[in-house]
């Protein structure tokens, strides 16, 4: 699925001339550094009235969905209205999602779609960016931040520690979906994502691998202790590597991802954020 050696996407020092942020919601199609046409959506918040006291203008959140999400999923809305609050929000859908061109590759080639979104929210204005990923999108950001060097901090819930863990009856689900035929037509035709056919080749960088590449800027990892996807190993595993800059939350109750993110979660991810890059 890999163009070119595991690791080696080029590293972005520059940062792009900044402009006066949009004061509506902007939907546009950005093109990745590898072609594909990514559908993103910027939404600069709620307007301010007398009074009230404005989100930082200069902070933006880049939000990173999970396998078979997509920027107009209702949970995805939800997401993005509450870190509103805190800053612009800039919701994509990963390559073979939704309106998105080109085919998953499950967290591989994704890094060039959240580059490719990360890179708008500069040219939008905005000059501290937080990326926050939702399990495979809680892969992408930190394999990202390892990467690229245009983030400010950032925020992984629920995410894979390593490749390939088929432990539990979800996980086994998924790999059923991702690697046999039968499955990859479910998946997108009920599923509503296309899913490349190859295998990794190279395989990419882990999560765990990624994770001391991202120091020294903030890193939050948030895992519930009842993810039926990926037990607490994961977690403690990516914390484990993050050493002193990372942080984790182990969340009592809390199941899977972007579903399992209630409103009070994410408020304490905007304040995390606005604390450590805002």
């Amino acid at each position: 699925m890999n163009d070119g050696p595991a690791g080696h996407v080029a590293r972005s020092t520059s940062r792009p001339h900044s402009e006066t942020p949009p004061v509506k919601p902007l939907r546009a199609y950005l093109r990745t550094s590898d072609g594909v046409r990514i559908d993103s959506v910027y939404d600069p918040g709620p307007v301010v009235y007398e009074n009230q006291a404005p989100p930082p203008s200069g902070l933006a959140f880049v939000i990173a969905h999970g396998f078979t999400g997509d920027a107009d999923r209702p949970h995805i809305r939800r997401i993005a209205s509450v870190f509103t609050r805190y800053g612009a929000a800039v919701t994509f859908s990963f390559r073979g999602h939704g309106a998105s061109g080109g085919r998953s590759t499950v967290g591989d080639r994704e890094v060039h779609d959240l580059e490719a979104a990360v890179s708008w929210a500069r040219r939008l204005g905005h000059d501290r960016v937080v990326t926050v990923g939702f399990s495979m999108g809680g892969s992408v950001v930190l394999r990202h931040a390892a990467l690229f060097e245009d983030v400010d901090a950032v925020v992984s819930v629920s995410s894979p520690a390593r490749w390939y863990y088929r432990g539990t009856a979800p996980m086994r689900r998924l790999h059923w979906l991702v690697l046999r035929p039968a499955g990859r037509l479910v998946g997108r035709y009920g599923l509503r994502t296309r899913i490349h056919h190859r295998d990794w080749d190279p395989v990419p960088l882990s999560p765990a691998e990624a994770v001391p590449r991202i120091a020294p800027r903030p890193l939050l990892v948030v895992h519930g202790d009842s993810d039926a996807y990926f037990p607490l190993d994961h977690p403690r595993m990516l914390a484990e590597a993050a050493g002193d800059h990372g942080e984790l939350w182990l969340e009592p109750g809390m199941g899977h991802a972007e579903h399992a993110a209630d409103t009070e979660l994410l408020c304490r991810i905007g304040d995390w954020a606005v604390s450590r890059a805002g």
